[in-house]
C-alpha cells in the first residue's frame, strides 16, 4: 500500500470485496455484529477503474473484462445470420 501510494494512487476509495449479508465478513453474522475483527487476505490496485479492493475473507471475485466487450463483434451479415460468436 506505501508502494501504491507513493506512486500517486494514494486518493483512491478502497472498495471491500466481503459478503454483502454482514458488516463482518461472515454470512452468519447477520447485520452489523460488534466484536469481529475483518481478515483482509489480499489488496488489489485496480488503476484503470480509479479504486483499491481489500478482498476479506472467503468472497471470490469475478474476473476483469477487457476494454473492448465481445458483443461488440457480434452483428448480422446482409443475409440476416449472426456473425462474431464464437
Amino acid at each position: 500500500l506505501r508502494e501504491w501510494e507513493e506512486a500517486g494512487y494514494g486518493n483512491l476509495p478502497v472498495c471491500m470485496a466481503k459478503t454483502q449479508y454482514s458488516f463482518s465478513t461472515d454470512p452468519n453474522l447477520r447485520g452489523a455484529p460488534t466484536g469481529h475483527t475483518i481478515p483482509v487476505r489480499e489488496v488489489r490496485l485496480s488503476a484503470g477503474a480509479g479504486f483499491v479492493v481489500a478482498v476479506c475473507g472467503d468472497i471470490m471475485t469475478m474476473p476483469g473484462l477487457p476494454r473492448k466487450p465481445s458483443a461488440e463483434a457480434i452483428h448480422l451479415d446482409d443475409n440476416g445470420e449472426i456473425q462474431g460468436l464464437f
